[in-house]
C-alpha cells in the first residue's frame, strides 16, 4: 500500500522537476539572447533603426517633412526578441482569390491573396497572408499586413506591416522577422491612407517585437 506521504512525496518530487524545467528553458533563452550571433543580429537591427530615424527626419519623402503640423521624434521599437523570427515556406492557394482592403480613408482597395507563411510558435501554428497589389504605374509588389494582441495598446490600432519580396523557387525558405514589423505612414499622420489589416489577417499573439506606437 502506497502511503500518503510516500504520494506527497512524489508531488513534491514532480514540482520540483518541473521547477528546474523551467529555469533551464529560462536559462537556454537566456543563452540565445546572448548568444555572440545575437549580439550581432541585434547590432545591426539597432543600427537600421537609426538608419529609418535619419530618413524619417529629413528625407524630404517622409511624412514628418510632408506634414509640419506633426514634429519628429526618434520611432519607438521593441527591444530584439530572437522568439519572432520564423522560418517558412509560401503556401500559394489553390485560388488566389481577389478581395476588397479598405483604407484607413475608407476607399476600396482590389487585392489578391496568394497564399500564406506558417509560424510555429510553441508548437502552436499560425499564418500570416501574402498580398498582391499593384502600384499606380502597374508594377506589381508583394505585402504582409497584420493585427496581434498588442494592437491597440502598445502598438498601432491599425495594424503593422512586414516588406515581402517573392522569391521564383517554390521550395524557397523566408525569414519572417517580426523585429522588422514597421507602421505604415497613416500612423504618423492623417495626409496619408493605408490598408487595414482584415479579421483574417489577425496573429493570436502577443507580437512583442517591431515597432510600438508612435509617442
Amino acid at each position: 500500500m502506497v502511503s500518503n506521504s510516500m504520494l506527497l512525496g512524489k508531488g513534491y518530487g514532480l514540482i520540483v522537476i518541473l521547477f528546474v524545467a523551467l529555469l533551464f528553458a529560462e536559462a537556454c533563452k537566456e543563452n540565445k539572447l546572448d548568444s555572440p550571433e545575437m549580439k550581432t543580429y541585434g547590432d545591426e537591427l539597432i543600427k537600421e533603426r537609426k538608419e529609418k530615424d535619419y530618413s524619417m527626419q529629413f528625407d524630404r519623402e517622409s511624412p514628418f517633412m510632408r506634414d509640419t503640423s506633426i514634429t519628429f521624434k526618434p520611432l519607438n521599437y521593441y527591444k530584439p526578441n530572437p522568439e519572432f523570427i520564423f522560418k517558412s515556406k509560401l503556401n500559394l492557394y489553390a485560388v488566389q482569390d481577389t478581395v476588397e482592403i479598405l483604407g484607413t480613408k475608407g476607399e476600396k482597395r482590389p487585392t489578391i491573396v496568394i497564399g500564406y507563411l506558417g509560424l510555429n510558435y510553441n508548437g502552436k501554428m499560425y499564418k500570416v497572408n501574402v498580398y498582391k497589389s499593384f502600384s499606380r504605374n502597374g508594377e506589381e509588389y508583394y505585402s504582409i499586413w497584420f493585427t496581434d494582441q498588442t494592437t491597440g495598446k502598445e502598438t498601432y490600432g491599425v495594424g503593422r506591416y512586414l516588406d515581402f519580396e517573392l522569391n521564383d523557387d517554390p521550395g524557397f525558405i523566408y525569414t519572417i522577422d517580426f523585429n522588422k514589423a514597421y507602421n505604415p505612414y497613416c500612423a504618423y499622420t492623417p495626409l496619408y491612407t493605408c490598408p487595414i489589416p482584415r479579421k483574417e489577417d489577425h496573429i493570436d499573439l502577443n507580437i512583442e517585437a517591431g515597432e510600438k506606437n508612435f509617442h
